[in-house]
């Protein structure tokens, strides 16, 4: 898997676009930077969004070649970020340290999804928000349609609303939907696609 980013994030050419995702653009101002934990960051465009907004970025994910492009972004726009190279599986965070967790496409595999989850509501803080968007199981019809949208190809490897109510189940609920939407990010989410958005502020 490290081998499929690296190979994916080495060219120079951003593979998801540097603007953030659109969903994450729109519900993170509505919070008062802190810190936030931005897993599978790719890029660093998320990461470096968030920093922008004078949020205090972790950012993690398997890929060298997309550390060396975060941490250039992050110089090109003036803003730090803390990028660790690593899997969710073996990494630990302080227990309630984190004020926000960024989740932008990051599709564990199905084993593991909801055990993850579950690992990074440790280290969310009583009252922090997850900002969550990713492929629904509605989804596998239009990468059928069209493969340049982008996604996982197993529908295990999708989400369902339910799914993520059970992940979060201890959460206030600010905005949980399934949407067709239209990416335009980058060179491997183009088209439409149906997703799941979901915000939650942790009880």
């Amino acid at each position: 898997m490290n081998q499929k980013w690296n190979d994916r994030y080495k060219n120079t050419e951003f593979a998801y676009g540097t603007a953030p995702n659109l969903f994450f653009k729109e519900w993170l101002p509505k919070f008062k930077p802190g810190s936030i934990l931005m897993p599978a960051d790719g890029e660093g465009r998320n990461g470096v969004f968030a920093a922008q907004l004078n949020w205090t970025v972790t950012s993690f994910d398997l890929s060298t070649e997309g550390q060396l492009k975060a941490l250039k972004l992050a110089k090109d726009h003036k803003v730090n970020l803390e990028y660790i190279v690593g899997d969710l599986e073996e990494l630990e965070f302080e227990k309630e340290s984190f004020d926000a967790i960024g989740l932008i496409y990051a599709h564990f595999s199905a084993e593991t999804k909801s055990k993850l989850h579950k690992k990074l509501n440790e280290y969310l803080k009583p009252g922090g928000i997850i900002i969550f968007e990713a492929f629904s199981k509605s989804h596998l019809h239009f990468k059928k349609a069209n493969p340049k949208v982008g996604g996982p190809d197993a529908i295990a490897d999708l989400f369902s609303k339910e799914e993520i109510q059970a992940d979060f189940e201890s959460y206030e609920i600010l905005h949980l939907e399934e949407e067709e939407i239209i990416l335009n990010e980058g060179q491997f989410h183009i088209g439409k696609g149906a997703v799941i958005r979901f915000v939650g502020r942790k009880v």
